[in-house]
């Protein structure tokens, strides 16, 4: 497996390698960790322990990517999506790179991590050393106009043009640390002033800003978040943010404040923050190219999230994905759409809620049409009869619904 080279910040490969681990980096430290929590939290679990081992035995079995892109410092960028910026890795079409993601959460804040983290309890070796160094970084960042997510890339795919689709195929995704934070308050997501179905006399939640700190750990063979005494929430990791770098971003368009600067918090026709909840593994994504290369982000990541993200977060926990990024070429796309085994999933993004919904129903219609061969009118009846429309978020200034086009459906003559 390869690794990029010369981003890889001072100390070489060796070192970070070392750091990492020393700094809960590594799989097996994480899963040791994770047992504890639920020893403290759960003694029903101490059953699983035999369990836990042999599926992370099984997960470092698992086949080596072709390229590792680490979280490094030079490797990552901060609320946006830079056209110009030196690519961190270039690939050929059809190979597989692990990328890993850092969570804002702990890393961004003004606070120390170890000291903002260590208020939750977490030990100063549970905290990953790309963290640590990102938040060292933070002081020559540019800030204007941007967003709070870090975002690692962009990857070049060789050949790539505009006109042409990238397939994003998401091939695992695996937790760094056993932790995460959701946050809430009295205008937080949907009740915020700025949301947009907020009208004049609605009030904030009556609920205190709480930073929910929510530990992770293996339970009979599954990762689940220990949300609270009796409440365990499944995860289901994904990448909230996956993109390819958009075209010139003119000020006035969505999350354009600054010319040139596109803000990583709304989703567009590039992907971005879409924070759709089913593009976890065995899912894939088709990204329109705007630039040559396509360079391609990823960022954002999430062990858990409901539909909507009503609160603003999921639980923002850092991920390392695998991928495979596939080049079609003279495939143009007008936004992003998507799959996996069971569904093929159109999306609309939108300021409007109903302007998406919208948008979503024609994507959907135009796919129908276009790759299952039915009438216009036919796939307008399907959709209303066979396909679901879905808020996959409605808390980033663009809105996202998706629709669920069952594959089942289709059935050879």
């Amino acid at each position: 497996m390869s690794t990029t080279k010369g981003r890889q910040g001072g100390g070489g490969a060796g070192s970070r390698d070392a750091a990492t681990k020393r700094r809960g980096g590594d799989r097996a430290g994480a899963v040791r960790r994770g047992l504890g929590a639920v020893r403290r939290t759960t003694p029903a679990a101490l059953a699983a322990a035999c369990v836990v081992l042999a599926a992370a035995a099984v997960r470092a079995q698992a086949p080596a990517p072709d390229h590792h892109v680490p979280s490094t410092p030079d490797n990552v960028v901060w609320g946006w999506f830079p056209i110009e910026r030196e690519p961190v890795l270039t690939v050929q079409s059809g190979d597989t790179v692990r990328i890993d993601t850092l969570s804002h959460a702990g890393a961004t804040q003004a606070e120390d991590p170890e000291r903002y983290l260590g208020q939750f309890g977490v030990a100063p070796e549970d905290v990953l050393q790309d963290v640590l160094d990102f938040w060292e970084s933070r002081s020559g960042r540019p800030r204007e106009g941007r967003s709070g997510h870090v975002i690692t890339g962009p990857i070049h795919v060789d050949g790539a043009e505009p006109g042409d689709t990238l397939e994003v195929q998401i091939l695992a995704l695996r937790t760094r640390v056993p932790y995460g934070i959701n946050s809430t308050g009295p205008e937080s997501g949907v009740f915020g002033p700025g949301y947009p179905g907020t009208i004049p006399g609605d009030g904030p939640l009556p609920i205190p800003p709480v930073r929910h700190f929510i530990r992770s750990a293996e339970v009979d063979g599954r990762e689940v978040a220990l949300f609270a005494e009796g409440v365990r929430v499944p995860l289901a990791p994904f990448m909230g943010i996956l993109a390819v770098a958009p075209r010139a971003p003119a000020v006035g368009e969505p999350g354009v404040t600054v010319p040139g600067v596109q803000s990583s918090r709304p989703p567009g026709p590039f992907g971005g923050n879409l924070d759709i909840k089913d593009l976890g593994a065995g899912s894939t994504l088709y990204l329109p190219v705007f630039h040559p290369g396509a360079r391609f982000y990823v960022g954002d990541p999430h062990a858990v999230q409901g539909d909507g993200e009503v609160s603003g977060t999921a639980i923002e926990q850092s991920l390392s994905g695998d991928f495979r990024l596939v080049l079609h070429k003279d495939r143009p796309l007008a936004g992003p759409r998507a799959e996996n085994a069971t569904h093929d999933i159109l999306i609309g993004i939108d300021l409007d809620l109903d302007r998406a919904l919208r948008k979503a129903v024609a994507a959907t219609v135009d796919f129908l049409v276009a790759e299952r061969g039915l009438s216009r009118s036919q796939a307008f009846s399907l959709a209303s009869i066979a396909v679901d429309f879905r808020i996959a978020e409605a808390v980033d200034l663009t809105q996202v619904v998706t629709a669920f086009v069952p594959k089942a459906v289709f059935v050879e003559p």
